[in-house]
């Protein structure tokens, strides 16, 4: 099928893409890499009267880091991030996640800022930032806002972004001495969906785990932390009855669906056993193992 007739506008600043925003409303969607919003067009599931192609705001690509903080532009092209040398050497859950996230072709054109705004429980880096704790910035009418992870995904692919707004950033704390992060997925094979992944992203001291952050992929309707993982490890030495533990709860909170991946009952199984398994790489990169 081809798209329904729209409207195209490619602005070249971000103050000319946010008067757009505002003038044509709820007509008008953004374009990023375009991988869910094109295919989504082609079926005529999404039929946007106006599109608005943030690809010329060069201003909007960029991996830095400031201060305690990892800044990874909106627009910043997944690859970006495997060829970041900060990223690669500071950020090991990061650089897990950007490896494995479709193929070299998407990760080429698709953008980190669109694969969180669109709130797909089965894309890799919303697990990959509640896992971090990250804070999106975004911009609209109302002025610039700062919106923490935990409240930024409402729904399924609904995220809290207000209508008007453009994603500006995203900031990733930098990881303390001690910490150390992972993520581990299942596919069907290269450039699936997840049948389930888990990030993790801990802190040690000495031989406890004393912070611990753990988020799933593709097994909830929305993205989602799991708080029994998290609470089954904080203050718990790093042990495999301790790891397990984290496991079943992460099993036991998430709510899979049956399809052509495999059942609910077997994804929740994988998800106990790949959070054991990202957990103990975590718990190694914190100790300073590999």
């Amino acid at each position: 099928m081809i798209p329904a007739t729209f409207d195209y506008h490619a602005p070249s600043t971000l103050d000319e893409a946010l008067q757009l925003l505002a003038r044509h409303g709820d007509a008008a969607k953004l374009l990023a890499g375009g991988h869910s919003l094109i295919p989504a067009m082609r079926f005529r599931l999404a039929q946007p009267e106006i599109l608005i192609d943030l690809n010329k705001l060069d201003g909007l690509r960029y991996v830095r880091e400031e201060g305690n903080v990892l800044a990874i532009g909106a627009m910043t092209p997944e690859a970006w991030l495997e060829e970041s040398a900060v990223v690669q050497q500071r950020y090991p859950l990061l650089a897990d996640a950007v490896s494995v996230i479709a193929d070299p072709l998407v990760r080429n054109r698709g953008t980190v800022g669109g694969n969180l705004a669109h709130a797909d429980p089965a894309n890799d880096q919303p697990a990959v930032m509640l896992a971090y704790g990250a804070t999106i910035v975004a911009q609209g009418p109302g002025g610039r806002r700062n919106i923490a992870i935990d409240d930024f995904f409402v729904n399924l692919f609904e995220s809290s972004l207000q209508p008007g707004e453009i994603m500006l950033d995203i900031r990733v704390p930098a990881p303390g001495a001690s910490s150390g992060g992972a993520y581990v997925k299942m596919e069907r094979k290269v450039g699936d969906y997840a049948t389930s992944a888990v990030a993790v992203q801990l802190t040690m001291n000495g031989p406890t785990i004393s912070a611990a952050r753990v988020a799933l992929t593709n097994v909830n309707p929305v993205p989602m932390r799991s708080p029994g993982a998290e609470a089954a490890l904080v203050g718990k030495a790093a042990t495999e009855e301790a790891f397990e533990a984290a496991g079943k709860a992460a099993a036991a909170e998430c709510d899979p669906s049956s399809d052509l991946r495999g059942s609910a009952d077997y994804k929740r199984d994988v998800t106990r056993v790949l959070a054991k398994r990202a957990i103990r790489r975590a718990v190694a990169r914190a100790q300073g193992r590999s």
